[in-house]
C-alpha cells in the first residue's frame, strides 16, 4: 500500500506538506501542491479517511438537531437543512440530522458518542432546555435562532422582531391604521419558540410606537381552521384594512378565506407575509413579504461552526436585517376607509 511518505519521497518533499495539500489547512504553492498531486496520481495513494479522522482527532461529521414538533412547516425547515448539508460539504463536513425531540438528553446522546465535531441546533425557545448544555459541552455549536439570554453562544438568525416591525412601517407608510398579525399556530408560541414570539413582539411594539391598531392572533394551519380564524377576525375586527401573515403553511388558505368572506386584496385589504419568495409568488396577487432567508442563516451557521472548530473567534450574535419586497398584494388605504 502506498503511504503518505511515498508521495513525500516521490514528489521530494516532507510528509506534512502532502498532508497540507490533502487537507487544505496551509497556504502551499502552486508549483509543490500540483507535484505532490501529480506523484499521488503517478502511485495511486488514496487517503485513508479512517486513518484521517484519528490524526485530526475529528470525524468531519457536524449534527444537525432539528426536533420534528406540531406547528412546524417542513417544506421552509427543508431549506435550512439543505443549506446546512450543502455548506458543510463545501468544508468536507458531513451531516447528522437528528429529529426525535428529547431535549438535552437528545443532546448529551449526541454529544458523547463522538460522532460529531460540532452542532447546529434549530427550533430554538426562548427558554431552552437545552441551552445550558450547550454552553457546558466541549464540543462547538451554533444556534439556528435566540433564546432569551444568548450570552456565551453563537447564534445566527433573521431579525424577527424587526421584521415584524417592517411589515408594519409598510402597512402604515400606505396609511393604514388598524392592523392584525395571523400569527404562528398555538403550539409555537405555547412552547416560546423564539421566531414567533419575536414577530409578534415587534408587530405589536411597532403598532404601538406608530399610534396604530394592532391585535395578534395565533393561526393553525389547517384549511378549515384557518377559515375559522379569519372569520373570527373579520367578525369582531372588520375595521382591519392591513394584515400580517407569519404562518407559511396557512398563506394560501387565508388569501381564499380573505375572498370568501368578499375581501379583495389590496382593493379592501392590504396583505403582506413573512415567508420565502417561493410562497409570496405563487399567491393572485402575488405578496408583499420580507423574506425568510433559509439559505443564507443555513450557510453562515456551517461558516461560523467550521471557524469555532479551527479555534477562531467568532461573533456571538449574528442577526440578518429584514429585506421587504414590494409585491401586488399591499395599497394605500382606499378613501373609503379614510385615506
Amino acid at each position: 500500500m502506498v503511504t503518505i511518505t511515498d508521495v513525500a519521497r516521490h514528489a521530494g518533499v516532507a510528509p506534512s506538506t502532502v498532508s497540507y495539500v490533502l487537507s487544505g489547512k496551509r497556504a502551499i504553492s502552486s508549483t509543490t501542491r500540483q507535484r505532490v498531486l501529480s506523484s499521488i496520481r503517478v502511485l495511486g495513494y488514496h487517503p485513508h479517511a479512517g486513518a484521517r479522522s484519528l490524526a485530526s482527532n475529528r470525524s468531519n461529521v457536524i449534527a444537525l438537531v432539528l426536533p420534528l414538533r406540531s406547528g412546524m412547516h417542513l417544506p421552509v425547515l427543508m431549506q435550512f437543512a439543505i443549506a446546512v448539508v450543502t455548506t458543510a460539504r463545501q468544508y468536507d463536513h458531513d451531516v447528522l440530522l437528528v429529529t426525535a425531540d428529547e431535549g438535552p438528553d437528545g443532546l448529551r446522546r449526541v454529544a458523547a458518542s463522538a460522532m460529531v465535531d460540532a452542532i447546529v441546533l434549530m427550533d430554538v425557545e426562548l427558554n431552552d432546555t437545552r441551552v445550558p448544555l450547550l454552553r457546558e459541552l466541549d464540543r462547538p455549536s451554533v444556534l439556528i435562532g435566540f433564546p432569551a439570554e444568548p450570552d456565551g453562544l453563537t447564534c445566527v438568525d433573521l431579525d424577527f422582531f424587526q421584521a415584524g416591525a417592517a411589515c408594519v412601517e409598510h402597512l402604515a407608510s400606505l396609511g393604514h391604521k388598524d392592523l392584525a398579525l395571523l400569527g404562528a399556530p398555538p403550539a409555537v408560541y405555547e412552547r416560546g419558540t423564539g421566531f414567533a414570539q419575536r414577530t409578534r413582539a415587534g408587530f405589536l411594539d411597532a403598532t404601538d410606537r406608530l399610534g396604530l391598531s394592532g391585535i395578534a392572533i395565533a393561526c393553525e394551519e389547517e384549511t378549515d381552521q384557518v377559515a375559522a380564524s379569519v372569520h373570527t377576525l373579520l367578525t369582531r375586527h372588520p375595521e382591519v384594512t392591513g394584515l400580517v401573515v407569519h404562518n407559511e403553511a396557512a398563506v394560501a388558505s387565508i388569501m381564499v378565506a380573505l375572498a370568501a368572506h368578499g375581501r379583495r386584496v389590496p382593493d379592501d385589504l392590504s396583505v403582506v407575509a413573512i415567508c420565502p419568495d417561493e410562497v409570496a409568488e405563487r399567491t393572485e396577487p402575488t405578496l408583499s413579504s420580507v423574506l425568510i432567508p433559509a439559505e443564507e442563516v443555513g450557510a453562515q451557521s456551517v461558516t461560523l461552526l467550521m471557524r469555532k472548530l479551527d479555534g477562531e473567534i467568532v461573533p456571538d450574535a449574528s442577526l440578518l436585517a429584514p429585506r421587504l419586497t414590494v409585491r401586488g398584494s399591499t395599497a394605500a388605504l382606499p378613501a373609503a376607509h379614510g385615506g
